[in-house]
């Protein structure tokens, strides 16, 4: 596909897109450079930061690379062996992403009170994690033009030769994208590494926003936690191949020959399920034993619907207003790359690895002194929702945009169609899958979003996350989990939608 030159309306919405996700930088720039030069350095140049640092890169190095195994191993798993029922194994390896990391650190913590520190918390955010992985690895693999792993396997090669020379390197566009989803997931986590008490840059933040006695350090804590977050994106970027595109422009697909698990087949079968136990089975049996109790509390059913509608309508709103943002910037990478739109796009990824105190002290920032009519509103949640998440719809647009052909679009134009006709009637049909799995996935965001939600929600608005966190604060665990229950299963509808997208339940012949 030839590149095509940006079109001004396109780059400036682009760029007015990337102007809200730097909300939190600027923020962050102008707290941090009123306390002067020699105070940064002195709260920077300290081993404290030197040790968050390593932890927080540690933990989501290891996370990342958990979830990089679990993902990758079972998206090959459902897609590509006859792995039996493997439309149930690829639903059960998916809904963990509607589990919040909070709500699953709780549920450990609950079934064995001294759990805390790295390791808890590592093996907490790659339960919670791994779809992330799993399920654009899962869309390339089907996607994947099989010809290339035949011709490996007729020149000599055996099936896991085959599958590290060829098959890796057709999905190493999705299995890069998922990994910087986690790691930056990681960085920016706060719930799990709060209740396990793993000390990372997050939990350093919160404590000293919360407690109010370190604000400067806070800020330094979060302006290096952007340098981080520039090296991870300095890295994926590496990986990328330069215009590299897998869109099928005719034809039918043929399937992949499914390999057969022979001996391994029920040793594999036990693995699926003990993960899924994992991820699944523990919250669920926490949830469980409290539930019933928490439900005949007098008013609780009043207080749990009001609750859940808020959730509803602020996370749509925010999904709402994010795809809006991201439509235009998703387009212009996938249509006109090159270095203006590679730099738009990475920067709308800095205030993503941002911990949520960050995000909503910005917004709280921007609303009362350039937009005060959004103060102490809903619209305001929904633009820190927007800012925070926008990478997450950026993605999903861009890989529909990129696995659908252009031509269509420059046919369109040759017989005399305007901008926004084509946009309307050709565009914007090519990439509704991606526009809907965005939504859906910013939509699960926002509705397990905490530390932005608790600081930004108007007065007297409670949503599931807020009064989960307030229950679970002060003990009153059956108090909590109707709201966790209620939150989960809302998450789930997202969550199986992202499944659908994915192609994991659709039927296919075997080669």
């Amino acid at each position: 596909m030839r590149r095509l030159a940006p079109r001004p309306a396109l780059l400036a919405a682009s760029t007015a897109a990337v102007a809200v996700a730097l909300i939190p930088l600027v923020y962050l720039a102008v707290r941090t450079a009123e306390a002067g030069w020699d105070r940064i350095a002195a709260e920077l140049w300290t081993d404290r930061v030197g040790l968050l640092a390593l932890r927080s890169l540690g933990l989501a190095a290891v996370v990342t690379a958990g979830c990089v195994l679990l993902g990758v191993g079972t998206a090959f798993l459902v897609t590509r062996t006859d792995l039996p029922a493997r439309r149930m194994f690829a639903v059960l390896a998916s809904l963990p992403l509607a589990v919040p990391t909070y709500i699953a650190a709780f549920s450990w913590v609950s079934a064995m009170p001294r759990l805390e520190g790295f390791w808890p918390a590592a093996l907490v955010l790659t339960l919670c994690s791994y779809p992330y992985v799993l399920l654009p690895v899962a869309a390339a693999l089907r996607g994947a033009d099989p010809a290339q792993e035949e011709v490996s396997r007729s020149l000599g090669r055996s099936g896991w030769q085959t599958f590290t020379a060829v098959t890796l390197r057709q999905i190493r566009p999705a299995t890069a994208a998922g990994a910087l989803l986690v790691a930056l997931y990681v960085l920016a986590d706060f719930g799990a590494v709060s209740i396990l008490r793993a000390d990372t840059f997050t939990r350093a933040i919160f404590i000293a926003f919360d407690l109010g006695f370190d604000r400067t350090g806070a800020l330094v804590l979060s302006s290096v936690l952007v340098v981080l977050t520039l090296l991870l994106l300095t890295g994926e970027t590496a990986t990328r191949r330069r215009g590299a595109r897998y869109a099928q422009l005719g034809g039918a697909r043929r399937p992949a020959l499914r390999l057969s698990l022979g001996a391994a087949r029920w040793p594999v079968v036990a693995g699926l399920l003990g993960v899924a136990g994992l991820a699944l089975g523990v919250p669920a049996v926490s949830l469980a034993r409290r539930l019933v109790a928490g439900v005949s509390r007098p008013g609780a059913l009043p207080e749990v619907l009001a609750a859940a509608g808020n959730s509803l309508t602020v996370s749509l709103a925010g999904a709402a207003l994010t795809m809006l943002l991201a439509l235009p910037l998703g387009l212009l990478a996938a249509r006109a790359p090159g270095p203006l739109a590679t730099l738009l796009d990475r920067l709308a990824y800095l205030s993503h690895a941002l911990p949520g105190v960050v995000v909503g002290l910005s917004l709280i920032f921007f609303g009362i002194n350039v937009a005060y009519p959004l103060y102490q509103t809903r619209w305001l949640l929904a633009l820190a929702y927007a800012t925070h998440f926008l990478p997450l719809a950026v993605g999903a647009v861009l890989g529909a945009a990129a696995q659908s052909p252009a031509r269509l679009e420059e046919v369109a134009r040759s017989l005399g169609r305007g901008p926004w006709t084509v946009l309307r009637t050709v565009t914007l049909p090519l990439v509704l899958p991606g526009i809907g799995a965005g939504a859906a996935l910013v939509f699960l965001a926002s509705m397990k979003e905490l530390p932005a939600t608790l600081l930004l929600r108007p007065t007297g608005m409670n949503t599931l996350a807020t009064e989960l966190w307030t229950s679970t604060a002060v003990g009153a665990y059956a108090a909590a989990a109707p709201y966790a229950a209620l939150l989960v299963a809302i998450s789930a509808l997202p969550t199986w939608l992202l499944v659908a997208r994915s192609g994991l339940l659709d039927k296919e012949k075997t080669a």
